[in-house]
């Protein structure tokens, strides 16, 4: 159960990691993992790649493929939604830290 927890927390931080790095730049998925490696998340291609796709089903990542060295790559970058929510989601950690801090 403890893990099912942990997991579902750890992948809500996961996207919110998503959004900061493709607000910035494009991401790619082979990129993002080695990222999330820098920060502790071992986490494989079969759930990150569903994860990218999920988040622009929803409307929060947009996607432009590009013939890199003869193989597709997909980038991402956050849409205006993205943007918006990332923002909130920073806000309300922010605030809730600071009540768990105080």
């Amino acid at each position: 159960m403890e893990n099912k927890v942990l997991r579902k927390l750890f992948l809500g931080f996961i996207q919110i990691h998503i959004l900061h790095h493709a607000k910035e730049e494009p991401i790619f998925g082979s990129w993002m993992l080695e990222e999330l490696k820098k920060h502790g998340y071992q986490m494989s291609a079969g759930t990150l790649y569903p994860l990218l796709h999920n988040m622009e089903v929803n409307g929060l990542l947009e996607r432009e493929e590009k013939n890199v060295e003869g193989k597709i790559r997909k980038y991402y970058r956050t849409t205006e939604k993205g943007n918006e929510v990332l923002i909130k989601a920073r806000e309300k950690a922010y605030e809730l830290f600071k009540e768990i801090k105080d």
